[in-house]
């Protein structure tokens, strides 16, 4: 029988997930702090990179710790190296060489934070996980099903990363940083008994490649060569040599390493033919996109064209589009053109301040 007053939080040592347990203490559940050991490189230890930061550095275990006994409940460091490696870095590899653009956070969401960790809170005997997300997770009695609501802290607000949630997993999880308005209210609570704590940085990099090298990241873990090819315009003709297409992805300029004359930016990546396609500015924008590995949360499935708005990345406003789609497909338009749609990013959907769903972009 699971404990409904019982929550484990995914603990990282960092602000976010720290006041996340101090909120539900305070509210009086019994939670449980949980540190999970993600990845090990030994050629960044060595190299102390991963001293300092995030959820793979050699001192979050310890902060975890730290935070929990001055919260006042217990810490466990759980490994989860496994199902890390196998879900987030294999895929990302992966998908570097097909020519791809991964997400790693979003893949981790998936099928470690809500699904390892929420079995392993089952075990324990927990009704809930809990993470810092910044995110709303209500019942609607009107759809019959839960729903996902941006975060009151606008800029802060993590969505995004979250549209692969089931019904399932959300009745099972709580994200207690959802009422506050912005990061600061969270760094002064949290400055309410770990100054140090709270003055920490937000992680901007790939937890599991802090020296943000992820060509050398890929070369010490890949079992792949990375092969140089041909750049080539729209056209095929060729216009030069490239350096492998891991090095590359939609929308960049820079780091090309052979000059035009004129800007020059990628167009698409083809990992078959190991061509990499060059194009002026206005070859980069699209109005259209294909995505696959879909998930709804606001209905099981589409019954028709449905109009809303998507973001292609993390970092883009949410853009007018009609969405349809078709089998496991979903296909996108959009009112204005969109710059670097690029396969393997996440397109996901939003409907005023409700997270829609969302799927992972395909070379149609």
């Amino acid at each position: 029988m699971l404990n409904k007053n019982k929550v484990i939080v995914g603990m990282s040592g960092g602000v976010d997930s720290t006041v996340a347990a101090y909120e539900l203490k305070r509210l009086g559940y019994e939670v449980i702090g949980v540190n999970m050991r993600l990845w090990q490189d030994d050629f960044l230890e060595d190299a102390h990179l991963l001293k300092d930061g995030g959820c793979c550095s050699l001192s979050s275990v310890e902060d975890a710790r730290r935070v929990c006994e001055q919260i006042g409940i217990p810490f466990y460091a759980l490994d989860f190296k496994a199902v890390f490696k196998e879900t987030v870095v294999d895929y990302f590899i992966e998908a570097y060489k097909n020519g791809e653009t991964p997400n790693p956070c979003i893949a981790c969401n998936k099928h470690v934070k809500f699904e390892a960790l929420l079995e392993k809170a089952h075990q324990l005997g927990a009704y809930y996980v809990a993470t810092g997300h910044y995110a709303d997770i209500k019942f609607d009695e009107t759809l019959n099903r839960y729903v996902v609501e941006k975060a009151k802290a606008v800029e802060k607000d993590q969505t995004y990363a979250l549209y692969n949630l089931t019904q399932d997993q959300l009745k099972h999880i709580l994200m207690p940083l959802a009422r506050f308005t912005s990061k600061e209210e969270v760094r002064q609570i949290a400055a309410q008994f770990d100054v140090q704590m709270s003055q920490k940085s937000d992680s901007q990099e790939i937890c599991f490649v802090p020296d943000q090298d992820y060509v050398g990241f890929l070369k010490r873990n890949a079992e792949y060569d990375i092969v140089p090819g041909k750049f080539v315009d729209g056209e095929g003709n060729l216009l030069g040599e490239h350096q492998g297409i891991v090095n590359y992805t939609v929308g960049q300029r820079k780091g090309l390493g052979i000059t035009f004359g004129k800007p020059m930016y990628v167009v698409d990546i083809d990992p078959d033919l190991n061509r990499v396609v060059l194009g002026e500015n206005e070859a980069v924008f699209k109005t259209e996109l294909w995505a696959n590995e879909v998930n709804f949360i606001l209905m099981d499935r589409l019954d028709g064209p449905y109009r809303c708005e998507a973001k292609i990345r993390y970092s883009a406003k949410p853009a007018p589009c009609l969405i349809e789609q078709h089998g496991d497909r979903v296909h996108v338009t959009f009112d204005t053109p969109q710059r670097a749609v690029t396969p393997g990013q996440a397109v996901v959907f939003y409907k005023d301040q409700y997270l829609v769903g969302g799927g992972t972009i395909i070379r149609k």
